[in-house]
């Protein structure tokens, strides 16, 4: 019968041990959110899925640098690069399909679709572009700008 006892202690300091425990230990830290960019897109969803390359900038009328980034990447489209400007009330659609939880969202595509680089906010014309040409002939570009592109 005592070593049921003893047993039984040791149970129950061993529990109340643990119990102290968990409760000094610290909270885990929040979460960081992570805004989603398409790995990939189907190319028939967007303006001449001919083009080799595609930029599709997706924005919101409500977004104030939605228009300065979709400005930017306007001056992009030429026989090569098919531009595509997807608001989200026009294009809510493709912003559901393809998960967009952030804007501007740019994605800088190549002619399977698949997602080159990318941003997410806002950009200077300069990393854009060098973006886009680091995209489409790798190593055309200084360093210092492919690093600010996703």
């Amino acid at each position: 019968m005592a070593r049921l006892l003893i047993a039984l202690v040791i149970v129950i300091v061993a529990a109340a041990v643990a119990y102290v425990a968990q409760q000094r230990r610290a909270p885990d830290a929040p979460t960081q959110r992570r805004f989603n960019v398409p790995e990939q897109l189907d190319r028939a969803d967007f303006p001449r899925p001919d083009a080799a390359w595609l930029v599709a900038v997706f924005t919101s009328d409500t977004c104030d640098m939605c228009s300065d980034v979709a400005s930017k990447a306007a001056v992009l489209e030429s026989a090569d690069v098919a531009v595509a400007n997807l608001d989200f009330v026009r294009h809510r659609d493709i912003h559901e399909r393809y998960e967009i939880d952030a804007v501007p969202t740019l994605v800088i595509v190549d002619s399977l679709g698949v997602t080159r680089r990318s941003f997410l906010g806002p950009m200077t014309a300069t990393d854009l572009w060098a973006a886009v040409a680091e995209a489409r002939e790798p190593g055309s570009t200084p360093d210092s700008c492919a690093d600010h592109a996703h």
